[in-house]
Formats: C-alpha cells, sequence, structure tokens
C-alpha cells in the first residue's frame, strides 16, 4: 500500500477550517467515493496551527498519476499544499471498535447528517 498526505496552511489564504467543513459536506466527498485503488481517504485539520490536510490509502498497485476528482481544496485555497508526500504504507490494523462503518467526521457533525 501506498499512503499520499497533503497539508495547507490556510493563513492569508482566506479559507477558515469552518469554510472548509461546509465545502466536505456540501460537494468535496462524494467525487472520491468512486476513485479507482483508491481504499480510503480522510481529511484533517488542526485548529491550533490553521492547517488542513487530506491522507489517502491506496492499493500498492493504484495508478497514482491516472486523472482524479478536481481539487477544489486547491482551488479554494488559491495555492498547492505546502506538504505533499507519497510514502510506503508499513503496517495497518483497524482496533476494536463499537462504532459503525468508517465514514462522517466533523463537517457531518457540524450539520446534524452523515453521508
Amino acid at each position: 500500500m501506498k499512503a499520499t498526505i497533503a497539508w495547507w496552511d490556510l493563513a492569508g489564504s482566506g479559507q477558515t477550517i469552518d469554510s472548509l467543513r461546509v465545502y466536505l459536506r456540501d460537494e468535496g466527498v462524494e467525487p472520491w467515493t468512486e476513485v479507482p485503488g483508491m481504499r480510503l481517504k480522510f481529511w484533517i485539520s488542526d485548529p491550533a496551527t490553521d492547517r488542513w490536510g487530506a491522507v489517502m490509502l491506496w492499493d500498492s498497485d493504484a495508478d497514482l498519476t491516472a486523472p482524479m476528482p478536481p481539487n477544489r481544496a486547491t482551488e479554494l485555497i488559491g495555492r498547492p499544499p505546502a506538504v505533499r508526500m507519497v510514502s510506503d504504507v508499513e503496517a495497518v490494523v483497524e482496533g476494536a471498535h463499537s462504532g459503525g462503518p468508517l465514514e462522517g467526521g466533523l463537517a457531518y457533525d457540524a450539520a446534524g447528517t452523515a453521508p
């Protein structure tokens, strides 16, 4: 497996973590549900440092150069991520939990709905 990480510094961008949550809830998540070879994508934020990003897990044979959904985050933020990296995944494990399917997050909690 491979992992890709994109991380933006929002300072001076005109965007906030809250505005990007609205983007995710309204339009940002759905285009990624049918990306070939992508196992999981989760969006991350750090209010203390005003940063926003995403982490994706890919099958080892996924074509990371294939066309992806439009990167609206880059368009909204006005610049590419400050950090973009591709790494090998050494191990993956899912812990014991009582939750349902792995979906949702703060973008949906704010609206009181789930995807």
